[in-house]
């Protein structure tokens, strides 16, 4: 009986077609538009903007957010004056049903923003800054128990909107010169977004974060739509961990047209996301769309489920579609700040279709032995967590140089952990113009229209 509701499960998949996912807008799906512009110190305010998932959609509503009924504008001091506390106070005037306007062209923040909202927009103009006092937010930005994960700013509550073309910068270049002497810093993540419900950020840049860029934490219903995120180094030092989102624990969200330029995850399913969609997404410069680290911490029970992938141009990164789990056993390599492994879990419909390619290391890269460094030790005691009905579509461009002719790797820890993984209309040309091959390990190669070496 389970084996058959597996078997009807991944028919379904490569059935699938995004013309089979996507469905008619209803009416709960559009959200209102602020038609009332109102002018502060030269400035105008502007329509919230329509936001719904186009064109998938996860299957799942997306709620009308109620019309702000007052403005709150925040005036920047400007010479480096801190503006987070006039910030949090109109945060806490309009922080039920009213607008947060911020019009001017720099707001600097100097201490923590935590924002608890109820039907608010927020209008970003202008530029968010924050300062890079390392000691400063090591000691006061908000701490997270995953990964010792910290944020200069987090957003809760329900039905927020933010919008508006302005930027939030992180500032980041401190921290990337301090990192590349001390890899135990405490570097702050631009933006978390936590406990909320019912969310549509849009029309946002998001610069220079130290860390991640946004940490989507325990939060449901919300689309991410026309944002964009860039970062670099004006030193010798690359970024670290600047990955897109990250989300965790939460369900029923949307990445969505975008671009994003960053040095490690374009998006990560970190563990407990469910219902996931992303689409129409141009990736440059990262580690692929992947789904974990997952295993990490024995203690808990980690889930990926249900997440599509769709529509994806990928360029310059180490891998497209990658799925990531610690091994079976504690390990920690040398220059990481963490190990990990020994979780337990589970990744289940998860599927990569219309992937656009160039100058990939690996198109698809599988590993049950993140974080390991002996492989041998690896086999020996070899994750528990099980990979179950995945699907790679639709893959085509161009490989690098860097394993040529090997252009993916799909390694299981064991026969047992990895069922129903398939691959279809993969087209990966290497530099070489050699026939291109894949490592497949514990995989049932009956399943992988692919070359397997």
């Amino acid at each position: 009986m389970v084996a058959g509701r597996l078997l009807s499960l991944v028919l379904a998949i490569l059935a699938t077609t995004p013309e089979a996912l996507s469905s008619p807008l209803s009416e709960s799906s559009l959200h209102s538009l602020e038609t009332r512009g109102r002018t502060h110190n030269g400035h105008e305010t502007t329509d919230r903007p329509v936001v719904f998932p186009w064109p998938l959609t996860t299957g799942k509503s997306f709620k009308k957010i109620p019309r702000t009924t007052k403005t709150c504008f925040v005036d920047a001091k400007g010479n480096g004056q801190d503006d987070a506390p006039a910030i949090m106070a109109a945060a806490k005037e309009c922080k039920n049903g009213g607008k947060i306007a911020l019009l001017d062209d720099l707001y600097t923040i100097a201490s923590p923003l935590d924002l608890k909202l109820n039907n608010v927009d927020i209008e970003i103009q202008g530029t968010i800054k924050f300062t890079d006092d390392i000691g400063y937010w090591e000691k006061n930005s908000f701490k997270y128990e995953f990964q010792n994960s910290s944020s200069f700013m987090q957003i809760s509550g329900k039905n927020v909107n933010i919008f508006g073309g302005g930027t939030i910068d992180g500032n980041s270049q401190k921290w990337i010169d301090e990192h590349a002497v001390n890899n135990l810093v405490w570097r702050p993540v631009l933006i978390t977004f936590y406990d909320l419900d019912t969310a549509y950020i849009s029309h946002t840049n998001f610069r220079y974060s130290p860390n991640w860029y946004i940490l989507v934490h325990t939060c449901k219903n919300v689309i991410f739509d026309n944002v964009s995120m860039a970062g670099g180094s004006s030193s010798a030092n690359a970024p670290a961990n600047t990955d897109g989102w990250d989300t965790y624990r939460s369900d029923n969200i949307v990445i969505q047209h975008s671009k994003i330029d960053n040095h490690d995850d374009c998006v990560s399913f970190k563990p407990n996301s469910t219902n996931v969609l992303v689409q129409s997404l141009d990736c440059n410069g990262s580690h692929g769309i992947s789904v974990g680290s997952l295993g990490q911490y024995p203690k808990y029970f980690d889930i990926v489920e249900n997440v599509y992938i769709f529509n994806i141009t990928m360029t310059n990164a180490t891998s497209a579609g990658r799925i990531k789990v610690w091994s079976g056993e504690y390990a920690k390599p040398p220059s990481w700040a963490e190990g990990g492994g020994g979780g337990h879990g589970r990744v289940n419909n998860v599927t990569w279709d219309a992937i656009r390619l160039k100058n990939i290391d690996y198109a698809i890269e599988i590993t049950q032995c993140y974080g390991q460094t002996n492989l041998t030790r690896c086999s020996e005691v070899p994750a528990t967590l099980k990979i179950e009905n995945v699907l790679f579509r639709g893959m085509y461009g161009t490989a690098s140089k860097k394993y040529d002719p090997k252009v993916g790797s799909l390694v299981c820890g064991g026969p047992e952990n990895c069922n129903n993984i398939y691959a279809r209309d993969i087209n990966i040309q290497p530099p070489s113009a050699k026939s291109p091959v894949f490592t497949c390990t514990n995989m049932d190669q009956a399943l992988l229209d692919i070359p397997c070496a």
